[in-house]
């Protein structure tokens, strides 16, 4: 079984996320991607994993290495709300599972953001 972890910023292998979260994948395969792009590319290649555990706001990686390059706060914050987000994964796992007749994975979401949380859940609900 294949865990697929899409998290920018909750590294699966420090502290007690997937126990958290995920804990049946503890003696598994955990793969951890940080953003969209790393996502589609993975499941292009492998195939859908057992399970994906969604995050929704991801791009607070990317927020945190512009403002220490000189970057406002605000300005990232701004470019952060831009980024592609764990919903948007979401959205692109439905048309692939369409695409190819394929039925959906398992999923657990770990985000902190409620709304983001209840929006991919809803997503892939009403799909199933």
């Amino acid at each position: 079984m294949v865990l697929l972890w899409l998290d920018d910023m909750r590294n699966p292998f420090k502290d007690n996320w997937v126990y958290d979260y995920a804990p049946q994948f503890l003696e598994e395969t955990i793969v951890w991607v940080l953003n969209y792009d790393e996502f589609v590319e993975w499941i292009k290649y492998n195939g859908l994993p057992h399970t994906i555990a969604f995050d929704h706001d991801l791009g607070e990686d990317v927020a945190r290495d512009k403002v220490s390059k000189g970057m406002s706060k605000r300005q990232a914050r701004i470019q952060k709300r831009e980024t592609i987000s764990g919903y948007d994964c979401a959205k692109w796992l439905v048309e692939y599972c369409i695409d190819n007749d394929l039925d959906l994975p398992n999923w657990i979401v770990q985000s902190a953001n409620p709304v983001g949380k209840d929006n991919i859940n809803g997503l892939l609900n009403n799909y199933l």
